[in-house]
């Protein structure tokens, strides 16, 4: 089976899972702060699925832009230095209270937020009138002085200036930030649809790991693919179900999945090269997974396909590119990436990152391509697309990070930047322009 390159994988496993893009039900994302911050995994990255209408209008009411005196302009139409007005101090409003209606010759303290009185239309701040404070409430002067007219509207907030009721207050594929959800709590919005997010079974494979924290047996590794993955995972708006295999028997994986909930998407690591006891493979290859080499360092052995869910009569019919609506109902895409950490990272980052971001509908789905000068020279595999762990440095150089081994993840953890070194690129001289990934947000 000849190899495959990169472009080309990642052209298959799009098209494996373009058939999540079709009919994914939307869910209710119910909205108070309280939920929000007892269960806050549950509301990041929510992107709407529907567009909302504003239920009522921002600001509800005309209310004041400063702390001041509310007053009709009229009344001050006249006022100058020379010929100052003067007017009858009224009972304070402030934010919360409703506020009796202004006459003809009253000012009303009134403090930022607070609503505009009826029969007033303009608010002075405080520090331009005549005594440039708040009277006490005993104070015996009642009155106010201005030395200059106003005009109609000045610092006040208009009702609906911001949205008004029926509008639009959001559309559908509208990313859930801090300023989207204080919109929605702003005009009393309880309850929203938002996409389902994509529900991952994520299995790590290996007889030898093991739960950090456990006691290591000689031969035996901590399970940090598990970790890897699985927040790789959730940054790309997953839901992730980890369900480890210590096991090398295909028995035992195979038990994993007729145990697997609802799931979208089966991601497996490990177990797909070619030993002699390689999990995945011997599981999922009679089911028809299809298990080849691309053209990379690291990460080459790959598998793709599709395999009947548990339960389901689509038995072993499998296939590496889309499917139809209905044989996907009945089939369950499989990704397996290479067990080594850098492998599967890296394979996560070409391969499944991108379509999991566009599935989930967050912004900048694709890591940006970006060129900088290698600060050393390097060596690479003509043969092979070769990514390199980097630190882009204060000059702009690309610093590399230790080896291109596929273990190196300390190396990987203190990167800033995956540099591409592609098919046919051997020996890069320093200073040599190359292609990079930041991949430090």
């Amino acid at each position: 089976m000849s190899a495959r390159t990169i472009d080309e994988h990642r052209e298959a496993v799009a098209t494996l899972l373009a058939p999540l893009f079709h009919g994914r039900a939307a869910e209710t994302l119910h909205l108070s702060g309280s939920k929000l911050f007892t269960d806050p995994s549950r509301y990041g990255g929510r992107v709407l699925a529907a567009d909302v209408a504003a239920p009522v209008s921002l600001p509800p009411f005309d209310n004041s832009q400063m702390d001041g005196y509310a007053v009709r302009a009229v009344d001050l139409a006249a006022a100058t230095a020379d010929t100052p007005v003067s007017l009858t101090v009224t009972g304070r409003i402030n934010a919360g209270d409703a506020g009796s209606p202004l006459a003809a010759g009253e000012a009303a303290p009134i403090m930022t937020g607070a609503p505009i009185p009826a029969g007033a239309d303009a608010v002075v701040p405080i520090e331009q009138a005549d005594p440039p404070r708040f009277l006490a409430a005993d104070a015996p002067r009642r009155t106010v002085t201005f030395v200059a007219p106003v005009t109609a509207g000045t610092f006040v907030r208009p009702t609906g200036s911001d949205v008004r009721a029926g509008e639009n207050l959001l559309a559908a594929g509208t990313l859930l930030g801090p300023a989207q959800l204080g919109v929605l709590a702003g005009t009393g919005v309880t309850r929203v649809p938002v996409l389902r997010r994509i529900r991952v079974l994520l299995i790590a494979t290996g007889h030898e790991i093991r739960e950090p924290g456990d006691t290591l047996a000689p031969g035996q590794i901590y399970d940090s693919n598990s970790v890897i993955l699985g927040q790789a995972l959730r940054d790309a708006g997953c839901t992730v179900t980890i369900s480890p295999c210590r096991s090398d028997d295909a028995a035992d994986l195979l038990a994993i999945l007729a145990d697997a909930g609802e799931t979208d998407l089966l991601v497996t690591v490990g177990g797909v090269s070619a030993g002699a006891r390689e999990v995945v493979r011997d599981a999922l290859a009679p089911l028809g997974v299809r298990f080849q080499h691309v053209l990379m360092q690291p990460g080459g052995p790959q598998g793709l396909g599709q395999i009947g869910r548990p339960g389901s009569t689509a038995g072993g019919n499998a296939r590496s590119g889309g499917a139809r609506d209905t044989a996907a109902q009945a089939t369950l895409p499989v990704v397996s990436f290479p067990g080594n950490p850098v492998s599967a990272l890296i394979s996560f980052e070409v391969f499944l990152r991108p379509v999991l971001r566009r599935l989930a509908g967050l912004p900048r789905p694709d890591r940006e391509l970006r060129r900088a000068p290698l600060a050393e020279p390097v060596e690479s595999p003509a043969g092979k697309h070769q990514l390199r762990r980097g630190i882009l440095r204060p000059d702009g150089a690309l610093d590399l990070v230790g080896g291109p081994g596929s273990h190196l993840l300390h190396a990987y953890a203190a990167a800033t930047a995956l540099v591409h070194l592609p098919v046919g690129v051997g020996s890069v001289a320093a200073g040599t322009h190359v292609d990079y990934w930041s991949i430090d947000d």
